[in-house]
């Protein structure tokens, strides 16, 4: 395994050699009673009947590896180093068929408990610059497990996606002293064409620009960087929770398979970071979750130059969605 710079893009790219299909298991690897299969566990959280209720553990075929250092070095003009990081599997449930929008308010919130766990212990980690948290669930998102599962890596790097929202973000707070989606969020719920649920601590929008069909965003309300330092009390966590089901079972509505991205800060304490560029990130950057719904193949939701296409307004969509609050009312 092996990082390649693209010298023209400035993006990361993992080379593999060719390590061959997914073994075949006579069982699901997440399901109670076949831990043998991924027996190293990273955190879990009991359900008082002496058995878990969620349970982190290294992937089955991780894209990183957690040993050694990056070794970062050169090829002529290029940039290398090995796959240095971590890569794990949040188990949400144990239960197989089970779905993370009709879990439980507490169940969920232990989801979220976890998340903050591994984030918060990886930040201490100085080789690793940005720990990602993201969930792909259904074929056309990429599941690669049945089972019920989310997913955090960290790297020695800051993904391009996070580097192109972390430069907008101070730039805009350099010209006006203000966070932009704070600002975002304030026009939105006062326009209220794009928004989707919102309450006292958090709002759901679909962005002004959005990528692709029913994209949504949830972040909360009050500023805060730091999603792993924001969600720390049980009551904050169990909020979200309920929130984040309510967004999800509606999204699930228009479009079952989807792509969810936790965006926090990154490790300002990482070994060859420069603390000069974090200087206004308390102030500037606002944690949120990016939800991408992929009800089609990619080839028709955007071009090779990241031109986007969206075929559904957002205006149309969040009203598609708010509406779709009272059908699952009803059906609950």
């Amino acid at each position: 395994m092996e990082l390649r710079k693209d010298p023209i893009t400035q993006n990361w790219v993992i080379q593999e050699d060719g390590e061959g299909p997914w073994p075949r298991f006579a069982a699901c690897p997440l399901c109670p009673g076949q831990e043998a299969l991924s027996p190293q566990t990273i955190y879990s959280y009991g359900n008082g009947n002496g058995r878990w209720q969620v349970r982190v553990t290294p992937h089955l075929r991780p894209l990183y590896r957690i040993e050694g250092d990056a070794q970062r070095r050169a090829e002529g003009i290029y940039d290398k180093m090995r796959g240095l990081g971590a890569h794990e599997v949040v188990v949400e449930s144990p239960y197989h068929d089970a779905s993370l929008s009709h879990l439980s308010d507490e169940d969920v919130a232990q989801v979220l408990r976890a998340y903050v766990s591994r984030v918060t212990d990886l930040k201490k980690d100085r080789r690793f610059r940005y720990i990602t948290v993201f969930r792909n669930q259904g074929a056309l998102a990429g599941q690669d497990l049945e089972h019920p599962h989310s997913q955090i890596t960290a790297t020695p790097f800051i993904p391009r996606r996070v580097i192109y929202e972390l430069r907008s973000f101070q730039k805009y707070y350099a010209l006006k002293e203000r966070c932009i989606l704070c600002d975002i969020s304030t026009q939105e719920i006062s326009h209220q064409v794009r928004t989707i649920e919102w309450d006292d601590q958090f709002v759901a929008f679909c962005p002004f620009a959005s990528r692709v069909p029913y994209e949504t965003w949830i972040l909360p309300l009050n500023h805060h960087c730091s999603f792993e330092e924001d969600l720390i009390t049980w009551e904050r966590q169990i909020h979200l929770a309920r929130f984040l089901k309510s967004i999800l079972r509606r999204l699930e509505s228009v479009s079952p398979a989807y792509h969810l991205v936790l965006y926090t800060t990154p490790n300002v304490g990482a070994k060859f970071d420069r603390k000069e560029h974090w200087m206004t990130l308390a102030d500037d950057f606002h944690w949120h979750f990016e939800i991408l719904p992929a009800s089609q193949p990619k080839s028709k939701s955007y071009s090779v130059k990241e031109v986007y296409y969206n075929s559904v307004r957002p205006e149309l969509a969040a009203e598609e969605l708010r509406s779709a609050g009272a059908e699952i009312g009803n059906k609950a």
